[in-house]
């Protein structure tokens, strides 16, 4: 196979790289049209709906009161599993969770010299609703990096909605809905679920926020249902961009690239380095490693179609290019990571050395994988306990301090012609 080679010095880069960036995550008028359908449906019908467009898509013949799926159900997939499977979610569960109770928010308030109180009180959000893929592969990693971080946060009510193709269900993903702590789980997917979500039916409760990735359909629906609900972001293809100093095993690189590569025929896998013997050797490696992958088929039109090799003059001008790009994962393969960290502006997360892997964090690091994509890390974060919290600002006044404040407010009301503020404000001025 050919993948893409560039170079920072050649006149033709800057289009090039251009061209490698480009392209759109908006939804087709067809899809557009498919999902307002679904959501209005269901919004108007309810559990009818939800159950027709369940039968239709997923191949199946079942009533609402089988969507849900019992406690016993879930529970029972723990030991159904293998002792190591059991031991590697139980495994990635405590480190996720140890990781995320760093990032709770606490409460906190002060008062200033007046005498008012401030400040600011954290809530947990009262239900989510989690959406994990089904179909192709299946993703109980998924389950843990977004159920783990709302109990974190306190959240009580955790709605876990799947798709069940022909009525199944990986167990996987039930064991580590029962590890994170699923209230309930749903087996029921597509944009009808988040639908279901957003607005409820009989059957699935409403939420407050849905989390969790999906197909264009499931993307496109929770871009229209965004303030009914909250979400999370809107997933792109997965991305990942390695700098390399050459230090590293090309096999290693050539493996990383295809970690990634093998999610979808649209998920972008580039590597940057000053070094093009190094380059070389990994577009070898990628030669005579690419046979063995079980995946190797969508790895192949993945490199091709969004991948790269590129040369730059040196590693100052690699995390330039990483900057523009603005990665999901970020891999730093050199031999001291952490002279290029102030230097890094954009990137979802950033793994450090040379045996740092991409796939470490996928499952069991403890930080979250659900990470910004397509170039939104230029303004959005990892998902994290935050995520599932809300802050009220708190403020109390004293007599003494409301009307010293009231002097303040009447002025700037009234200069924006708003009386009633004006007045409401000067009835608390001492003596008035």
């Amino acid at each position: 196979m050919q993948i893409r080679r560039l170079n920072s010095s050649d006149p033709g880069f800057e289009q090039d790289f251009v061209a490698l960036l480009s392209g759109s995550d908006e939804p087709d008028a067809a899809v557009t049209d498919t999902v307002r359908s679904v959501l209005r449906n269901i919004r108007e019908r309810g559990d009818k709906a939800l159950v027709e467009y369940t039968n239709r898509f997923d191949q199946r013949d079942v009533s609402i009161d089988e969507l849900e799926l019992s406690e016993q159900t879930v529970t029972a997939a723990v030991d159904a599993i293998a002792p190591e499977l059991k031991q590697g979610l139980e495994q990635a569960a405590m480190r996720i969770r140890s990781y995320h109770e760093r990032q709770k928010l606490e409460s906190w308030s002060y008062k200033d010299r007046d005498g008012t109180l401030l400040g600011q009180q954290v809530t947990p959000l009262v239900s989510v609703g989690v959406y994990v893929p089904g179909g192709k592969a299946a993703y109980p990693s998924s389950v843990l990096m977004n159920v783990v971080p709302a109990k974190v946060a306190g959240v009580n009510n955790i709605i876990m909605v799947v798709p069940a193709p022909k009525g199944e269900i990986n167990p996987l993903v039930l064991a580590a809905a029962s590890i994170a702590g699923v209230t309930r789980a749903f087996s029921i997917g597509g944009a009808q679920a988040v639908a279901a979500l957003a607005y409820g039916t009989e059957t699935i409760p409403r939420v407050d926020k849905i989390v969790g990735p999906g197909n264009i359909y499931v993307a496109t629906a929770k871009r229209m249902v965004f303030g009914t609900v909250g979400i999370d972001m809107i997933a792109g293809p997965s991305e990942v961009l390695i700098i390399s100093d050459g230090g590293s095993s090309p096999d290693w690189i050539a493996m990383d690239l295809f970690a990634q590569a093998e999610h979808d025929e649209d998920a972008c896998a580039i590597l940057i380095s000053p070094d093009n013997e190094f380059l070389d050797s990994v577009a070898a490696s990628i030669q005579h490693l690419l046979p063995e992958m079980d995946r190797a088929g969508i790895i192949e039109q993945s490199l091709q179609k969004n991948g790269a090799l590129i040369q730059v003059r040196d590693l100052r001008e690699a995390i330039d290019i990483s900057n523009r790009v603005a990665p999901e994962h970020l891999e730093l393969s050199v031999a001291d990571p952490e002279a290029l960290l102030t230097g890094i502006r954009h990137a979802g997360a950033i793994f450090m050395g040379y045996y740092t892997a991409e796939a470490l964090g996928d499952y069991c690091a403890g930080p979250n994988h659900v990470l910004p994509t397509a170039r939104t890390a230029r303004f959005s974060s990892p998902l994290g306990v935050y995520d599932f919290q809300k802050r009220s600002s708190l403020i109390m006044c004293s007599d003494q301090s409301a009307s010293g404040l009231a002097k303040t407010a009447s002025v700037l009301a009234r200069g924006e012609g708003l009386t009633a503020h004006a007045r409401s404000a000067e009835f608390r001025i001492k003596g008035s």
